[in-house]
């Protein structure tokens, strides 16, 4: 009895020490800490001249998901630009296409649409068999697409970067693309580049197909959240979490931030250190020369500054298809004390 008295209390001893270095950590981090940190590496740029405003584990590789898929669109953003392919391009939806998994707009082999509407597909709905279905179109295959985003990818300088899919999406017995915030950041850099390329990363909602009529609505909710917002690019995989593209122009300036690796749920941590990150940034960010400046975004539709979102959350979430899955459950943004479509 002595023995196990004094084990006892050798452990409570242990227990206490740990319990005590803990709180001292969390104190010494700072108010906000743990949620302000969830991610395994986030970083700030300035648009203007790639200066990096604020960086946290921004060379730690991470899966983008999703986030992939903005070197589909820069890919096909180019070709376009290069006359190699135009937006009214017909493209016939192959078996594979109608095969793939996770956000989709349910492609279906043999139906036909153009190559415009399959990009905004891509960017608004994020659909796999959408990017899919460009990347066979301007590279000629899959196999094709990849290894020309790899060799985008290493022009730009993105070197701890490795695409294995068009799209983003993985099972879990599956490769994964892998990539790091600061390579993201330099294709997010470059993606801004082409105001073709944010005419489809600005769009909040926008209908495909007419027969079954499909409503997308973008995943990224900084779209709402904070005016001049015009993209980029969320994310999702199980094995990696939440991943975010965000660019904000506003008053002459223009930030790209990339947070990656987060756990919260439904990606509402990640959104919200994106916002601050982002607001914390702006003012440190150069003025943008005359010719990137975008054209005024519209705002009416953003949440007031001081408003905080209501997130809508679905009643139930089908566990095993968010796992398959590389974008969450849509999640509804209405401001305090509105009530829900349907509702009175």
């Amino acid at each position: 009895m002595f023995h196990f008295l004094r084990r006892f209390t050798a452990l409570a001893l242990v227990l206490a020490l740990v319990s005590s270095s803990h709180a001292a950590a969390a104190k010494k981090a700072g108010p906000g800490t743990p949620a302000d940190k969830d991610y395994t590496g986030a970083i700030v740029i300035d648009a203007a001249d790639g200066k990096v405003l604020f960086e946290d584990g921004a060379d730690v590789a991470a899966y983008p998901a999703s986030v992939t898929k903005l070197m589909n669109l820069l890919l096909c953003v180019e070709a376009v630009e290069a006359g190699k392919v135009r937006l009214s391009d017909t493209v016939t939806v192959t078996a594979a296409v109608s095969k793939m998994g996770g956000s989709q707009v349910y492609l279906k082999e043999g139906e036909i649409f153009t190559l415009e509407e399959l990009l905004y597909a891509t960017a608004v709905q994020s659909a796999n068999d959408a990017a899919l279905a460009c990347a066979e179109h301007v590279g000629g295959s899959r196999e094709a697409f990849v290894a020309a985003m790899n060799a985008r990818a290493a022009q730009l300088g993105m070197g701890q970067t490795k695409f294995v899919t068009p799209h983003g999406l993985a099972s879990p017995k599956q490769e994964a693309d892998v990539s790091t915030p600061r390579d993201i950041a330099t294709l997010s850099r470059e993606v801004i580049r082409h105001p073709l390329a944010l005419k489809f990363t600005s769009v909040k909602k926008r209908t495909f197909r007419q027969e079954p009529l499909l409503e997308m609505q973008n995943h990224n909710k900084l779209l709402w959240q904070m005016p001049g917002c015009d993209g980029l690019k969320t994310g999702y995989l199980a094995r990696g979490g939440y991943a975010l593209a965000a660019t904000v122009s506003r008053d002459g300036k223009r930030v790209i931030a990339v947070v990656m690796g987060s756990r919260g749920i439904y990606g509402r941590q990640r959104d919200a250190i994106a916002r601050r990150l982002i607001g914390e940034a702006m003012p440190k960010a150069a003025p943008l020369p005359a010719n990137l400046l975008p054209a005024e975004p519209e705002v009416e539709h953003a949440i007031p500054v001081g408003a905080e979102a209501e997130e809508v959350l679905p009643v139930e979430a089908d566990e095993a298809e968010l796992e398959a899955s590389d974008e969450p459950p849509m999640v509804e943004f209405r401001l305090p004390g509105a009530k829900p479509a349907g509702k009175k």
